[in-house]
């Protein structure tokens, strides 16, 4: 069986990005979800997903779905801790990235995928994927 042998590198950047605020307690996929990252003609890879409140946060999570045309499919989530962000304190932020540094974080083959995000309780986030098209 053929594999390919030669290193695959992404040929234009991209940034994903949505704000979000409507809450959305599933795990099924149901409900209001939020497009961050399309999959390019020849797939996207994901390198890191920056998920930042805009205002005050209380306990909950944000979770993220991978959609493949047909399905949303849950991936991942990630705790929101509680937080009143003022001049001295710092509104909820997390980066979501690869254990290895040295390989993608998800890797999104074709315009049908999508990443997905939505948070748990009725709290405005931006989430923000950075990555690149093959």
């Amino acid at each position: 069986m053929a594999a390919n042998t030669t290193p695959i590198f992404v040929i234009v950047p991209r940034i994903g990005m949505v704000r979000m605020s409507t809450a959305n307690t599933g795990r099924d996929g149901s409900g209001t979800l939020n497009d961050v990252i399309t999959g390019g003609t020849n797939g996207t890879r994901v390198d890191r997903i920056i998920i930042t409140a805009t205002s005050t946060t209380t306990a909950g999570m944000v979770r993220l779905f991978i959609y493949d045309g047909t399905n949303n499919r849950f991936w991942r989530e990630v705790s929101v801790t509680a937080a009143t962000p003022s001049g001295t304190v710092q509104a909820f932020t997390y980066t979501v990235t690869s254990p290895d540094l040295q390989n993608p974080l998800l890797v999104l083959p074709s315009t049908s995928h999508v990443l997905r995000a939505a948070p748990h309780n009725n709290e405005t986030f931006d989430v923000i994927a950075l990555g690149g098209d093959f």
